[in-house]
């Protein structure tokens, strides 16, 4: 009898090790196979990769993931009728065969700014308008009426942070950021030494995050009540429905060395100050302008607009803080809850955040350019950020934002589980799958990922070893590498989205008069330059002397393939002495 009883129990546990064998293998099996080198990414053990599509012509900004698995993408550039691409995979090999794009939105503010799915509902924004299409389970491409749910109606020349990411709580609200227009409350803007504004107007109607009814259409501004203020620029924002809160991390401020250049070195501004990231409770206040995050001291510290050298604190102590400090310019532009449970369990409501990649630290090697996990607990991080995807630029260190061959910007997940990364330069999109035993994920998985933290693009920099421009002789190229490159690049290429290119231009090779003047004065409003608009804005730098000024032009004039006159500091004084 026990001899049998043994037997009818080895039997059992036979088959469930084979049940549990068969549901692993056949979860396994339902996920497609990766590309041999996951397309490029690295990524944790166990960890594969399928590129979904390789390149759009609108390129990629924001995307989303129906149920069904159709993708829709928000194009980073659109002529006004091809706003978004749908991607449909019909044969389950984890790429895209049916391609089309469509969305019909005004050519003005055109930029894509969010995709999110909401109760039935494609949700997509510029920077000024937020729309939406009444999705249907047979289409791909909506046949509904385009719907405007939310216009930016303030006015608008050369707003520095406009865009418009979304997120819908549980209670029927939606969330939309207003992001301050200046990057310190400076008057006049982006001065050196200018103080800043004082208290700020600007935080009466931007700088901060407005509440709205999700049911209605038609909305501005008006229609909406202040949730929290102090946010200097928002592109990543997401409503995190384990703990019922609204997280964003923050674009922090710019110009520390170009506008206070005798407070702060070139390797504080590259490293400073912090992207924060933030838990938005109603009624939070987290400081700009007044303040801004400095992660390597873990405080808020008063901006030197308003009396600070990088050390005082003041009434900054008063201010909500993040919930973790990321490194300087690293650009966060989006932020997802991970809620599938194909991933291994310590990914289940941890944060990733996709880093697109700094512009502005020179004379140091540009700087991000991953997606991040952060994993939580009890609704707060738990340690420090992981690398959870990098190999996006292609090359290391990042000299120019150009030399990156991909920026990381979106992030979805799929109805398995599968995790959706989009990139801005050429529009490819990774499907990220786990295909390993989940209950043995642990720090011998993340070991690869934790060393490539040394790589110049992630670490902290070295003052001086890591300085591009140790041992630069020429006196021209230094001050182009301090006081332009920030913008324009160290090979003056620009970023092909918001800083233009100073090579073969008419505003570089033609009247040299014209050239100091922008020097001089800066430069506001809308331009074209090689045939391309931009509507940025250019900082004065009259605080350099005559002689950086000419020096600096004549290098501009006469590299990057460019070949003009030179620029002599009499010329310079006297476009000088006629502004004044």
């Amino acid at each position: 009898m026990l001899f049998l009883t043994y037997i009818v129990r080895l039997e059992m546990l036979m088959f469930l090790l084979v049940l549990v064998g068969f549901t692993q293998c056949q979860q396994s099996g339902s996920l497609p196979s990766a590309d041999p080198d996951n397309g490029g990414l690295f990524l944790p053990d166990d960890f594969e990769a399928v590129v979904v599509v390789d390149s759009l012509p609108g390129r990629a900004r924001h995307i989303a993931v129906r149920d069904n698995g159709d993708i829709y993408v928000k194009n980073r550039f659109s002529d006004g009728t091809n706003s978004i691409t749908a991607l449909r995979d019909t044969t389950g090999d984890g790429k895209a065969d049916v391609i089309t794009a469509f969305g019909e939105t005004h050519k003005e503010r055109g930029y894509g700014t969010s995709m999110r799915i909401h109760n039935g509902y494609l949700y997509f924004s510029t920077e000024l308008v937020v729309y939406r299409y009444a999705l249907n389970t047979e289409q791909l491409v909506p046949e509904s009426e385009l719907e405007v749910v939310f216009t930016d109606d303030h006015e608008h020349g050369m707003h520095e942070h406009i865009t418009k990411p979304i997120a819908f709580d549980d209670q029927g609200y939606m969330y939309i950021p207003f992001g301050a227009p200046s990057n310190a409350c400076q008057e006049p803007k982006r001065t050196p030494g200018a103080p800043g504004l004082d208290p700020c107007p600007q935080l009466e109607d931007h700088g901060g995050v407005w509440r709205f009814d999700a049911t209605k259409t038609g909305l501005t501004q008006k229609d909406g009540e202040k949730f929290a203020t102090g946010m200097r620029s928002v592109v990543a924002m997401e409503w995190n429905h384990a703990d019922n809160n609204l997280y964003v991390v923050m674009h922090g401020r710019d110009d520390l060395l170009r506008l206070w250049p005798q407070k702060f070195s070139p390797w504080q501004s590259a490293l400073l100050p912090s992207e924060e990231f933030l838990k938005v409770t109603e009624g939070a206040d987290f400081g700009w302008p007044y303040c801004y995050y400095d992660q390597m001291e873990g405080k808020k510290v008063l901006a030197p607009e308003y009396g600070g050298d990088g050390k005082i604190e003041g009434r900054c102590t008063d201010c909500d803080d993040p919930i973790m400090g990321f490194p300087g310019h690293w650009a966060p532009n989006d932020l997802f809850f991970y809620t599938g449970d194909q991933f291994p369990e310590r990914y289940k409501q941890g944060a990733f955040v996709a880093f697109h990649g700094s512009t502005n630290r020179a004379p140091y090697p540009q700087s991000g350019y991953i997606v991040a996990f952060i994993p939580f607990e009890n609704g707060a991080p738990k340690g420090d950020f992981e690398i959870f995807a990098d190999g996006f630029a292609g090359v290391d260190p990042i000299v120019n934002v150009s030399d990156a061959v991909y920026r990381p910007m979106g992030i979805a997940m799929g109805p398995d589980g599968s995790l959706y990364l989009g990139e801005t330069e050429k529009g490819k999109v990774w499907r990220v799958m786990y295909k390993g035993d989940k209950g043995a994920f642990g720090e011998t998985q993340l070991a690869s990922m934790e060393a490539r933290k040394s790589l110049s693009h992630i670490r902290t920099p070295d003052a001086v070893e890591d300085n591009l421009d140790k041992g630069l002789a020429v006196e021209g190229g230094k001050v182009f590498n301090t006081y332009c490159a920030t913008c324009h690049q160290r090979d003056g290429q620009g970023d092909s989205q918001r800083f233009p290119t100073l090579v073969g231009t008419e505003w570089v090779l033609g009247e040299k008069n014209r050239l100091i003047e922008v020097i001089l004065n800066g430069l506001e409003g809308p331009i074209e330059v090689n045939g391309k608009p931009y509507n940025s804005q250019m900082p004065q730098h009259s605080f350099l002397s005559d002689e950086d000024v000419a020096k600096v032009l004549t290098y501009v004039r006469q590299n990057f393939g460019n070949n003009a006159s030179e620029v002599n500091a009499e010329e310079v004084s006297a476009v000088r002495k006629s502004l004044q």
